[in-house]
């Protein structure tokens, strides 16, 4: 896949994620019990965070730089750990903001994505997982 194909494949799956919380409403985003006490607010914004890390990594790596330190205190390592912090810091936040946070962190994705040379190449290596590979 190229950065073109990547750009519009990510804007593709937006557009679904879209679809999928106009379906829910936000009146209904607060609602807890969607994986355990959590809501899809909560899991929102803990997608967010961990987007925001990775936008963070890919902009330093672009400019050469250092990998940034984590979001979240360094001493936190456990998954468990690092998702009941990032509960605890985003819980009290509004539907409407962690909507807006999720957004932009998809837009700062995406312009990351801009700045990749145009000779990348992304490989699809697990599930989940992408490898960028430059000439």
């Amino acid at each position: 896949m190229n950065k073109t194909e990547l750009l519009h494949w990510l804007q593709q799956q937006n557009r679904q994620w879209e679809a999928f919380l106009d379906q829910i409403g936000e009146e209904r985003m607060d609602q807890p019990g969607v994986a355990g006490d959590w809501s899809i607010k909560d899991i929102i914004a803990h997608l967010a965070v961990w987007q925001r890390g990775l936008n963070a990594r890919l902009q330093a790596a672009l400019r050469g730089e250092a990998e940034p330190p984590p979001l979240w205190p360094a001493h936190l390592q456990a998954d468990d750990e690092l998702n009941a912090w990032i509960y605890a810091a985003r819980h009290g936040s509004s539907v409407r903001e962690i909507l807006n946070e999720s957004r932009q962190v998809l837009q700062q994705l995406l312009a990351v994505i801009e700045e990749l040379p145009d000779e990348v190449q992304i490989e699809r290596i697990e599930p989940a997982y992408y490898w960028l590979m430059c000439s």
